[in-house]
This record gives C-alpha cells, structure tokens and sequence, in this order.
C-alpha cells in the first residue's frame, strides 16, 4: 500500500455571490455577498480527503492557467498540504461563477471551461501518478477525455483501463447534466471504475432508470435496479448513490447497504457549495481504510454534512472521527431505512 491516493480532473476557481432570491429572467436581484475560492473535484475532493485523513498523501493531477487564478490555486492547494507537481499549467484557468440563494440555499452555477477543456492522459506522467486510489472527475465536464475512443469508447475509459492496468483502483464521478450525453460518455468509463459515487439524477441518467417521480419523491424501490445496473455496466467494487435523503450502496458481493442523511438543524446549514464532493471523499477514506459499505455510507454523510456548516466547499471539513461525532451529536434520520 502507497499510502496516496490522486485526484485528477477538474480544478476550479470558484467566485461565490449570494444574492437574495434567483430573478425570473429579465429582472434584477441583489449580490449580498462576494467570495472567492478553490473548486472542482481537484481541490474539493482533495482538500477533503487530506483533512479527513492527515497522515494520508493527497496529490491533485490537472491543468491550471499561467495566470493570477492559477497561482491563487496552487497556492490554496499547497497550504492545504496537496502535493501539486503533477498539475500543469496551461491556458487560461476555469472558473466558476456559483449564486447561492440566501432564501432556498440551492445553487446555479455558470462555468467556463478553459485550462480544464485540455486535460487528457497526456497531461500527467504515470509515475506522478503512483497511488492507491485515482479518482477522477467529472465526467461529461472534461472535453479532451469526453472525446470518442475506437477502442475503449471515451478517452476517460482509457485512462481508467490503463490506472487499473498499474494495479490501481479507480473512481469516478459526474457532473449533473440532462441530455443525452451520460448514456454515450458514462457506461463507457464504468467498465473501468472501481468506484462509482453518483447522485440519484446522475445514476439515472447514466442507466435509464428514473429515481424520482413526476413529484420529485425519490423511488425507494428503483434504488436496487439503478444499483445492480451500475455493476452491469462494469463497476468493480462499489456503487454508490447519494442524494439528500441519505446514501445507497451495493458491493460486488450485491450486499445492499443505506444511510440516512444526518438530522443537522436547518439553521445550521449555511451552504452546499461542495457537499457531493465531502460525500465522495468520505467514501474514498473509507474505502482507503478498509471499512465496509455501510460504514462508508455513514461516514460520507457524516462528511457531507459537516461541509454545510460553513458558505463554501472544504472549510468546515475535520478528521475522519470528527466527522463521525455528527452522527452521534444529531442523529442518523431513518429514511434510509426504507431501501
């Protein structure tokens, strides 16, 4: 064991603004607020994994631009103790604009592409990429590695196929997106993941199976399907589902696990830029440290729940045992129960 787990894809500057309600086209809202800071799957999951797991290396792989955005990254990611020397510079970097509904706390996002358009297998060296765990991320968000492949299908699935081809065990997440595109750029990287961590829209999307009803009631009983069609599809190890009514898990046994979400007071909740992120790196430690997947499932709603106590994505995040004391503080709500 390395002792190292990678996360490649997209790195992200992320300007935050609140503002006081979304307008209906056309009309005029208020900004209350201004922040800035890292986003994307890169400094997200990897900032998250670092502080839930101290003694573990974290190395980000990506793009960033040869600009002020991207020296404010690198630097964000460094004093968060992330090993940079596999993340290049190019171009100009992506950024983010997320507004943030001081009234519903949900979110919309605007974002530009740039360096994170040309990130592709040929953007690292293999042996930067030495490790336990390559989690990447997010599909249908990567343009390069969205492309078609004769042979694996994307260029994502190649880079997946040659990860595990090294002994090393892959994971992967989406972007949420409707269209048409998940069935054409998802199946074809699961043949290659060890590791699935989606949400309910995602898995849906990528396997056909609709997880809410006209009325947005999540389908309990679909869950399974959706679960076992994910492994149909190549997952090796672990789907996972997360969506704000809890976890839902399968292994490669077809052992069905669930966690309900964690009964955090609503006033507590003071954003969830990032909470899909602190779910997937609590997954990823537990599967770095052995746990099963039911215990994976608690402790990623336990680390979901913590990013959303403070307005951006890694800044509430603790220890894995931290994060655990939500679960004994607040309780575990029984929706999951009924998976």
């Amino acid at each position: 064991m390395k002792n190292k787990i990678c996360i490649a894809g997209n790195i992200v500057l992320d300007l935050l603004y609140s503002i006081s309600g979304y307008p209906v086209p056309g009309k005029l809202t208020t900004i209350t607020d201004i922040g800035k800071t890292v986003g994307g799957s890169v400094p997200n999951v990897g900032i998250d994994i670092k502080r839930l797991m101290p003694d573990v290396t974290v190395a980000g792989v990506g793009l960033v631009g040869a600009d002020e955005n991207g020296d404010y990254i690198l630097d964000r990611l460094t004093e968060e103790g992330i090993d940079i020397s596999a993340i290049s510079r190019h171009g100009a970097t992506s950024f983010t604009a997320v507004m943030s509904d001081n009234l519903t706390r949900e979110r919309t996002f605007f974002q530009f592409r740039g360096a994170n358009s040309d990130f592709c297998e040929d953007s690292f060296d293999w042996d930067d990429v030495d490790c336990d765990i390559l989690h990447i991320a997010y599909i249908l968000l990567l343009d390069a590695l969205d492309e078609e492949d004769d042979e694996y299908g994307t260029k994502m699935a190649r880079l997946l196929a040659h990860a595990r081809e090294r002994s090393i065990k892959t994971s992967i997440d989406v972007v949420s997106e409707s269209g048409e595109r998940f069935m054409k750029l998802v199946p074809p990287a699961l043949k290659y993941t060890d590791y699935c961590i989606i949400n309910e829209i995602e898995a849906g999307e990528s396997t056909g199976i609709a997880l809410r009803d006209d009325n947005g009631a999540l389908i309990y009983d679909n869950l399974p399907k959706a679960l076992s069609a994910l492994f149909g599809l190549g997952v090796g190890e672990w789907a996972v589902i997360h969506c704000p009514e809890g976890g839902f898990g399968m292994d490669k046994e077809g052992n069905l696990y669930s966690c309900g979400q964690i009964n955090l007071p609503k006033e507590k909740i003071l954003g969830k830029v990032g909470a899909g992120d602190a779910f997937c790196a609590g997954v990823l430690c537990a599967a770095h440290r052995g746990m099963d997947l039911g215990k994976a499932l608690l402790l990623a709603n336990c680390a979901a729940t913590m990013s959303l106590t403070e307005p951006g994505a890694t800044e509430a995040m603790g220890t894995i045992e931290e994060a655990f004391r939500y679960a004994d503080i607040y309780g575990v709500s029984d929706s999951g129960a009924a998976f």
